[in-house]
């Protein structure tokens, strides 16, 4: 994880803290919690300590900046985040084994919405399915929820 192959974004001051959270992000394959944040951090700080708190209070900054975008986890309401790349991704989130499943397309891609509500222009969406995998499933786990 070198700093000079890196881009980060302007107009945020670069703190070593800051740029390792950025870093744990911009590395991840799906939307993390801020304590996996934390201990994925923690890895890149070269012993350098880390307070929850301060996890909690750069990715406060980079959700203010739109960096990053907050989801909440059904169920048990925890918060993950993810980099926003300027593109979207929407999941399938197992309710057992809380596995997110990227899809490979956006299923909204083909719907003209603006033409179906009068003028009303989507700016962004979000979209998650909830339900079982195929790991679950293959443990008895949610066979009677279809």
């Amino acid at each position: 994880m070198n700093d000079e192959k890196r881009e980060f974004p302007q107009g945020i001051r670069w703190t070593k803290q800051r740029k390792n959270v950025y870093a744990v992000l911009q590395d991840a394959g799906e939307p993390l919690t801020p304590v996996q944040i934390y201990h994925l951090a923690e890895r890149l700080a070269d012993g350098e300590e880390y307070a929850l708190s301060t996890i909690y209070r750069i990715l406060a900054v980079f959700e203010e900046k739109g960096m990053v975008s907050k989801t909440a986890w059904i169920g048990d309401g925890t918060m993950v985040y993810e980099l926003n790349r300027g593109e979207h991704t929407h999941y399938a989130i197992c309710l057992e084994c809380h596995k997110r499943i990227p899809l490979p397309h956006c299923p909204f891609a083909h719907i003209a919405l603006e033409k179906d509500t009068d003028g009303f222009v989507v700016t962004g969406h979000k979209l998650e399915l909830y339900g079982y995998c195929k790991d679950c499933r293959k443990e008895g786990i949610g066979e009677n929820q279809e």
